[in-house]
């Protein structure tokens, strides 16, 4: 039996993408658990964007990169007329737009994490009983504090209060806490950079201009935003926190994909233009 390594790599790169939108669902799941305690007098309108950062940010992620999908290899030359193109970028700036407000709801939730409040009079989670109190286990992670785990929780005896929640922390727990918040910040930051740098690339192309200087400058700067992505997916994966880890593991190869269709797409725009000339 002959195995066709075209079909193959398409079956391997739609499965990433399959994998990529079920991860809405996970961090849907993930935040609503957090938002119960966070917001528990109930979500604001004002609020969505704070509470459920990472699912509209993987969802709006996910609709983009169909979109770039259709562009670098689905969609033939012949096929982008003026509605199709518009239409495109149209949906484009409203993922854009959901992704620019979901790094302010990074940046939000980064500042949520500096508003504590050291706990006076507490020195052990038990004395919390029988009172219902959570115990931050990571970011956007809680686990009720109870009879048979509050003596394992930490040897602290400072503990500090997320503000208007019934949950706490000690000052190891709180710093990684506030540094995977970092990385949620800076992760999206450069994500934004490297979509602005592939849109780049895009128009280029479709000018047949992406070549020469333009295409060592975009490969060098992709290739340091590439690298910090790689460590931030590191350093999820040794915090434990898999949800985030995987992620970020499988957006990494995604993206690789919609590079390859880029660089596919301009050697058979290269090879046309030799074959004219």
């Amino acid at each position: 039996m002959t195995i066709n390594r075209s079909a193959l790599f398409q079956f391997f790169k739609y499965t990433v993408y399959v994998l990529l939108a079920m991860n809405v669902y996970w961090f849907f799941d993930e935040e609503t658990a957090a938002a119960s305690l966070q917001f528990s007098g109930g979500i604001a309108a004002v609020d969505l964007i704070e509470a459920f950062s990472a699912t509209i940010d993987t969802a709006a992620w996910v609709v983009l990169l169909l979109m770039f999908e259709l562009e670098t290899y689905v969609l033939e030359d012949q096929r982008f007329t003026p509605p199709v193109k518009w239409s495109l970028h149209g949906l484009r700036a409203l993922c854009y737009g959901f992704i620019v407000y979901a790094f302010y709801g990074y940046i939000q939730n980064l500042g949520f994490h500096y508003e504590m409040t050291m706990l006076a009079g507490v020195t052990d989670p038990c004395s919390l009983l029988p009172d219902r109190w959570s115990w931050a286990v990571t970011l956007d992670e809680y686990a009720d504090i109870s009879a048979a785990n509050c003596g394992t929780l930490s040897a602290s005896s400072t503990f500090y209060q997320f503000n208007g929640m019934a949950a706490i922390v000690d000052l190891e727990g709180l710093q990684d806490i506030r540094y995977l918040a970092w990385v949620d910040v800076i992760n999206a930051a450069v994500w934004l950079l490297v979509v602005l740098v592939l849109e780049i690339d895009v128009r280029l192309q479709e000018r047949n201009r992406f070549e020469g200087l333009a295409l060592r400058l975009s490969n060098v700067v992709k290739f340091v935003l590439y690298s910090i992505l790689f460590l931030a997916a590191i350093y999820w994966g040794l915090k434990g926190d898999f949800v985030d880890f995987w992620d970020a593991f499988l957006w990494l190869v995604a993206f690789i994909f919609i590079e390859l269709n880029v660089f596919e797409w301009r050697q058979e725009e290269q090879a046309t233009h030799a074959a004219i000339s």
